[in-house]
C-alpha cells in the first residue's frame, strides 16, 4: 500500500514536472523564433534584383527618350530639305505660304508669309515661343500647314507653337544673330539634360558643344534657355549636374 502510495506520488511528481519542463522549452523555442541567414540572403538578393530591375528600367525610359529627340531631330531635318525642295523657300520665310494656304488655320484663315529675303529671321530670345512675329514661329506653321510635321492648326496661336521634346522641353526654330557662332543657316533647338544633348551630338555630330553642326551652350538652372550667340570653347565638354539640369542644343539645318 505504501509502496504504491510512492508510486502514485512519483506519477504525480512527473505529471507537475515533466508539463513544466515542456512549457519551458516550447517558450525558449519561441523566444528565438526569427530568419535565418539563408532566408535573409534570399530576401536580400529579391531586393537586389527589384532595385537592379527598377534601375534598368529607368535607364531604358532614358534611352527611349533619348532615341525619340535623336529621331525628331532628323525628321526636322528631312522635313525642311523637302520643303526647300518642294517650295523653292525656306519655312518660315516662303512668301507665298499665304496664298498657298488660303484656309489653313481653322479652316478659313490663311497661313501667314514670310518676308521672303531667304533668312529664317528670329531673335535668339524667342527660339522656343514661336508666334506669328517671327519667323521661327512660322517655321511650325508651314510645315504643318504643308503636312511634313504634325500639330495643331486650330488658331494662329496653336499653329506656331513649338513641339515638346520627350523631356517636357521646348524645340524651336531660329535664326538672325547666330546662335552659337554657326553663321545665318537656319538652326533647330531643343532645351535637353546634358546627358541626352551629349549622345545627340555623339551620334550626329562630333559630341563637343563648341564645335561642329551641333553645338550647346552652358548648363542652366531651368529648361527653355534662350541660345547666344557666342560658341563655347572647342575643348568644352557636356557637364551634368543636379544644380544645373539642362543645356540648349541646336543643330544646323
Amino acid at each position: 500500500m505504501v509502496v504504491e502510495g510512492d508510486q502514485g506520488g512519483c506519477l504525480n511528481a512527473r505529471e507537475k514536472v515533466y508539463p513544466m519542463k515542456s512549457m519551458s522549452l516550447r517558450g525558449s523555442r519561441k523566444g528565438q523564433s526569427g530568419f535565418t541567414l539563408v532566408e535573409i540572403a534570399i530576401v536580400l538578393v529579391i531586393i537586389g534584383l527589384l532595385l537592379g530591375g527598377v534601375l534598368k528600367g529607368q535607364e531604358l525610359i532614358e534611352q527611349s527618350k533619348i532615341k525619340r529627340v535623336v529621331n525628331d531631330f532628323n525628321n526636322i531635318s528631312a522635313a525642311f530639305a523637302t520643303y526647300q525642295d518642294r517650295y523653292k523657300a525656306l519655312p518660315g520665310d516662303d512668301l507665298k505660304a499665304a496664298n498657298r494656304w488660303t484656309t489653313i488655320i481653322a479652316g478659313a484663315t490663311p497661313a501667314t508669309a514670310g518676308n521672303g529675303d531667304n533668312i529664317m529671321t528670329t531673335p535668339l530670345a524667342n527660339v522656343f515661343t514661336g508666334t506669328v512675329a517671327n519667323e521661327g514661329g512660322l517655321a511650325w506653321q508651314h510645315l504643318r500647314a504643308s503636312g511634313l510635321v504634325s500639330g495643331d492648326m486650330s488658331t494662329a496661336v496653336t499653329s506656331t507653337t513649338p513641339e515638346q521634346t520627350p523631356f517636357n522641353s521646348s524645340y524651336g526654330f531660329g535664326v538672325n544673330a547666330a546662335a552659337f557662332a554657326m553663321g545665318i543657316a537656319p538652326t533647330f533647338c531643343a532645351s535637353l539634360p546634358p546627358k541626352a544633348a551629349e549622345q545627340l551630338d555623339r551620334q550626329l555630330d562630333d559630341g563637343r558643344p563648341g564645335t561642329g553642326t551641333i553645338r550647346a551652350g552652358v548648363a542652366t538652372a531651368v529648361k527653355n534657355t534662350a541660345p547666344i550667340a557666342a560658341a563655347q570653347a572647342a575643348t568644352a565638354v557636356y557637364v551634368d549636374a543636379q544644380a544645373t539640369p539642362w543645356v540648349t542644343v541646336c543643330k544646323i539645318l
